[in-house]
């Protein structure tokens, strides 16, 4: 019976990147397709919530914990089809990128660094960095359709890769269970520098205490500018929009926000789109923190902040 393997009460935090939040009321890894379909049933029949986890890499979970199922993916199979690589929603973004560095395949570089993300994850949220995103890399999803109770494969277009986002943020009933990565072919030189100039920007700019990746998901100028054109012509003259959209963290720095703190929980010193975990913080101090930060900016600037940390709860 599957939910023989269901664990009670499971601590979450030190799942994740974070280090905060409560237990889950049930907890499981599963690592074949059966295990999947068959959890997602009973927790169906069992009225449960159910949330998916990969990494814990981007994720707030919430002090009381989850009252419901979480499924970790424990399937971490990677296969080097070059110039593509198959890869199951547990696998680890790291190790893949490595095997992509040695098979001088490039794609993936603007991930190195990132600590404990999945396939499954990124490809959920979009993740990306340096002007790169895993949506323009992904060839193919499977994904289990809960719905209708069977796995479907999803093209690139049917994923509706968008900024930090995808169709499986839209509808929780597709289930990523893996992914073909298509990549191209580049000189060794060019991926290794690539891959250590994005690495030194990490860590010449980016918080060592747990934190959750980026607080907020970055601006489009056009947006600013609708409701804000004076402040949006500022941010031209100050040559600090990229590619269309101007960091978080810029807005969150010009107001001087960075060192505030609520509780345990701080704005990072080294890079204003960050909140950190001083070692006590939780997840109500979290959010009391972000909703402070979205009330400064919307009075100060006229513009809304949209959290990309995913708040479980």
């Amino acid at each position: 019976m599957i939910e023989d393997k269901v664990k009670k009460n499971m601590p979450l935090a030190p799942l994740t990147t974070f280090k905060i939040g409560g237990p889950a009321k049930f907890f499981i890894e599963v690592t074949t397709k059966e295990d999947l379909q068959g959890i997602v049933e009973w927790a169906k029949r069992e009225k449960e919530n159910i949330y998916y986890f990969g990494g814990g890499s981007n994720l707030l979970i919430a002090d009381e914990g989850l009252p419901g199922l979480v499924i970790k993916f424990a399937n971490r199979e990677v296969m080097n089809l070059s110039p593509r690589f198959a890869c199951a929603a547990g696998a680890s973004l790291a190790y893949v990128i490595s095997l992509a560095r040695s098979a001088r395949l490039s794609g993936l570089e603007w991930g190195f660094g990132i600590p404990q993300a999945t396939i499954g994850g990124c490809i959920c949220g979009n993740a990306g960095g340096f002007g790169m995103n895993i949506g323009d890399v992904v060839e193919t999803v499977e994904v289990y359709n809960s719905k209708k109770n069977r796995f479907e494969t999803l093209s690139q277009k049917d994923c509706r890769f968008g900024y930090r986002t995808s169709i499986f943020k839209e509808d929780p009933e597709l289930i990523v269970w893996s992914a073909t990565l298509r990549l191209k072919p580049a000189p060794a030189e060019q991926i290794n520098a690539l891959i250590e100039d994005n690495l030194k920007k990490r860590d010449t700019s980016q918080p060592k205490l747990p934190n959750a990746g980026c607080a907020f998901k970055n601006l489009f100028l056009d947006d600013i500018r609708r409701v804000n054109p004076q402040f949006a012509e500022f941010i031209v003259e100050q040559g600090v929009a990229k590619n269309g959209k101007v960091g978080a963290g810029y807005l969150i720095d010009l107001h001087g926000l960075k060192g505030k703190a609520i509780g345990g929980a701080k704005i990072s010193l080294e890079h204003a789109n960050f909140i950190v975990n001083t070692g006590h913080a939780t997840a109500k101090d979290v959010i009391e923190l972000m909703e402070f930060v979205k009330k400064e900016i919307r009075t100060r600037f006229k513009v809304g902040l949209e959290e990309e940390i995913v708040i479980l709860k």
